[in-house]
């Protein structure tokens, strides 16, 4: 009997969640044929299997979540192939046991019993028996309201991932955000919104070098960074995900343009390679394409900014002397004000508004 494990796939990445299966127990199969596809933080990988052989065991189930050096699989037959230490192995969930009913709550015997049967916790049964003691027609109208909500949802694979992401940052980062608009009337007709914002960045990223940097709030270690390689926070139904475009001020806006859509089709697909969620130096936003004008946005270290772009819109403004309606484009600028000054701040933005300003 030999023992597959949940091999490293890389990038730090310490789990991932069972998908499918490609095989069953009982099957025989050769080395290298797909066993089972598993999700890591946000793209779907393929696992092949290490040698030939039978599967005689089956050691997660597609929702599992397997830590690296976790149990996939057992094989009847064949050489060990996998050597790795298991760090980390999968127990069977235990059934759910009845919550403890708080003894500050007033309520008989009977209704605690009849609370325990029906699942329902008293202490968020709203009593309406004499002296605020709960009462079994209270437990029991806590209980309808329970069945007709809808079921609980794990968060799992692209929510899980920004749901950490997000704990993270409101644990880290210590955020402000300054805000302004860009008269954007001079745009030629069909101007590339992305592209133009794109350009943005880079010119504030010129103008104040800090906010293309990584902060370490252990060793208050700030790396300013060469190369801006921007993240762009893509939105599915599956949740936020944020890949990379590498080295944009280097590049341009046909490139740009070929690996923004290259990138959404790889999103779309589930097919991005973890190494593309990796190593962004400063995000944008584009939450306007879908409503609002200003927000406050999050920042995922060690990244210390992300540039939001709201709505556009016609806005009243005085041009030459006289008023006019212009199209204006609202602008919010995070910052991790550990790293970075409210000067430095306000002078990237004030860049980016200069370049998204010009006519060409």
């Amino acid at each position: 009997m030999s023992v597959f494990v949940l091999p490293d796939l890389g990038e730090g990445l310490q789990e991932a969640e069972l998908v499918a299966w490609h095989v069953g127990e009982g099957d025989h199969v050769v080395a290298d044929q797909p066993l089972v596809s598993v999700e890591t933080e946000k793209a779907v990988v393929e696992v092949p299997s290490p040698q030939d052989g039978k599967i005689a065991r089956l050691c997660a189930q597609p929702g599992d979540r397997v830590k690296v050096g976790g149990r996939l699989v057992e094989f009847e037959e064949g050489p060990r192939t996998d050597t790795g230490t298991i760090v980390g192995e999968l127990t069977a969930r235990a059934p759910a046991a009845p919550a403890l009913q708080p003894a500050g709550v007033r309520a008989a015997p009977a209704v605690r019993a009849l609370a325990q049967r029906l699942g329902v916790d008293l202490a968020t049964v709203t009593a309406s028996g004499p002296g605020g003691a709960v009462t079994s027609a209270d437990v029991e109208r806590a209980a309808r309201a329970q069945s007709e909500a809808q079921p609980v949802e794990p968060l799992a694979g692209v929510r899980r991932a920004m749901a950490m992401n997000m704990t993270r940052s409101h644990a880290e980062i210590v955020p402000a955000t300054v805000s302004d608009e860009a008269d954007i009337e001079a745009w030629p007709p069909g101007s590339d919104i992305t592209i133009r914002l794109i350009r943005a960045i880079v010119a504030g990223c010129n103008a104040s070098p800090g906010l293309n940097a990584w902060y370490d709030g252990r060793t208050m270690e700030r790396r300013l960074l060469k190369q801006v390689d921007l993240g762009l926070a893509v939105d599915t139904e599956d949740g936020l995900f944020v890949p990379v475009l590498r080295n944009v001020a280097a590049r341009d806006a046909a490139d740009l343009r070929r690996g923004i859509e290259a990138m959404k089709k790889d999103v779309r697909a589930r097919s991005v390679p973890v190494a593309e969620l990796r190593g962004q130096t400063i995000t944008l936003s584009n939450f306007g394409m879908f409503a609002g004008h200003f927000a406050a946005l999050v920042i995922v270290p060690p990244q210390v900014a992300i540039l939001g772009a709201g709505r556009i819109a016609q806005r009243a403004v005085v041009a030459d002397g006289k008023l006019a309606a212009h199209r204006v484009l609202p602008l919010s600028l995070t910052f991790d004000h550990r790293a970075v000054t409210g000067g430095e701040a306000a002078r990237f933005l004030k860049a980016a508004i200069e370049e998204l300003e010009r006519a060409e």
